[in-house]
């Protein structure tokens, strides 16, 4: 016993010393919108703004409101009424009213071989015009510049696709906890410096802000190729890199925001569709991750207090550096470093809501999602 938890806890001291440290240097190398210099007129070319949104009405004037204030010369906003019940529509066309440069797109219903959301801004897009389309999701915020500095940007660094990690409004400590060491995952997970290197398999797109060439959009099929992807955001990112196209992320601060949801049940009711997703429904898969993950992020912070020597050794430098990571993702989030002392507990949550995540979703035998029920086996038919 005494040799297999030092093999273990060596094993976990590895992975942090390797994952961890490489991903905190990509990280200090991934670019900042806000020190990006908004592109001049003559540099911005044509821009849609598609989102989709069903029964937003609570959220959506304070998003909105953002979205009047853009500065930007050649934009237009397609917003999709995606089947609403509330007020949504209404809502949507009297901002049209009021900004000449919205359009909006009512849907009343859904056809056979699709998800709501992919379906939905397929539709934009379809009536959309910009040489560049940007997808975001109702609840965003946006800064009135950020859009020059995405420009900006793209030109600067010749990217055909820029996904930005936006900033996550929390409130409360449960959403801390969850969110912040949610944010740490995304980036051992996706290796986020490693996306613009075309020779690597990193990827990501996040639904908060995904911008990228129109030809490119076309190229990769467009949504009808994610017709039934219920992470459509993620494989957005991956689309692009398979084609061979030039793919970045940046982080965006508060250039663009959004209260990703509201209390930890919601967080955790709100993954309930998408965890099981991103590991392609496959049941092995989903428990290696489990397994990996109370490894590396559970079992050091309880050992540390029973073990000794060497293994005492390697548990210190795992705990050491996962706090240094998880207190520097906080940081980036605007959430105080101490929040890295919950370190054990956000991966508790992480393991149990991908748990769940698989649970009900074999229970069910699909996911429900915008008021559609989807079978499992026709969700594992369209993942990309």
């Amino acid at each position: 016993m005494h040799i297999f938890g030092l093999v273990l806890f060596a094993l976990v001291a590895a992975f942090w010393i390797f994952h961890g440290l490489q991903t905190a240097i990509g990280a200090s190398q991934l670019s900042h919108m806000k020190r990006v210099d908004p592109a001049a007129d003559a540099s911005c070319s044509s821009i849609s703004l598609i989102f989709a949104a069903r029964d937003e009405a609570a959220k959506l004037p304070a998003a909105l409101a953002t979205l009047a204030a853009l500065d930007y010369p050649e934009l237009e906003i397609i917003a999709v009424d995606d089947r609403s019940a509330d007020a949504t529509g209404p809502i949507l066309d009297a901002f049209a009213m009021q900004d000449s440069r919205a359009r909006v797109v009512h849907l009343t219903e859904l056809p056979a071989g699709w998800l709501g959301k992919p379906h939905a801004l397929q539709q934009g897009y379809e009536v959309s015009s910009g040489q560049w389309i940007v997808f975001t999701d109702a609840d965003v915020k946006f800064a009135a510049n950020v859009l020059r500095r995405a420009m900006a940007l793209v030109l600067r660094n010749h990217l055909d696709h820029l996904t930005l990690i936006a900033d996550l409004e929390m409130h409360g400590f449960w959403e801390h906890v969850a969110i912040t060491f949610f944010g740490l995952a995304f980036y051992l997970g996706s290796t986020p410096h490693r996306i613009a290197d075309g020779r690597s398999g990193a990827y990501a797109g996040v639904g908060a802000f995904q911008m990228l060439q129109r030809s490119v959009y076309e190229k990769i099929g467009a949504h009808r190729r994610l017709a039934m992807e219920v992470v459509d955001d993620m494989k957005v990112g991956k689309l692009v890199k398979l084609a061979g196209f030039r793919s970045g992320i940046a982080v965006s601060g508060d250039l663009v925001s959004v209260r990703w949801q509201s209390g930890l049940g919601n967080v955790v009711r709100g993954v309930t569709k998408n965890f099981f997703a991103a590991f392609g429904y496959s049941l092995p898969f989903a428990s290696a991750a489990v397994a990996a993950m109370f490894s590396v992020s559970v079992l050091p912070f309880l050992a540390i207090w029973f073990v000794h020597g060497w293994t005492l050794i390697f548990c210190v430098l795992a705990v050491a550096i996962a706090l240094l990571m998880h207190g520097g993702v906080s940081l980036t989030n605007r959430a105080s470093p101490l929040y890295a002392l919950t370190h054990p507990l956000g991966a508790l949550l992480f393991c149990y809501m991908i748990v769940r995540s698989v649970a009900v979703t074999l229970w069910q035998g699909g996911v429900t999602w915008r008021g559609t029920f989807y079978p499992l086996k026709e969700l594992r038919k369209g993942v990309v």
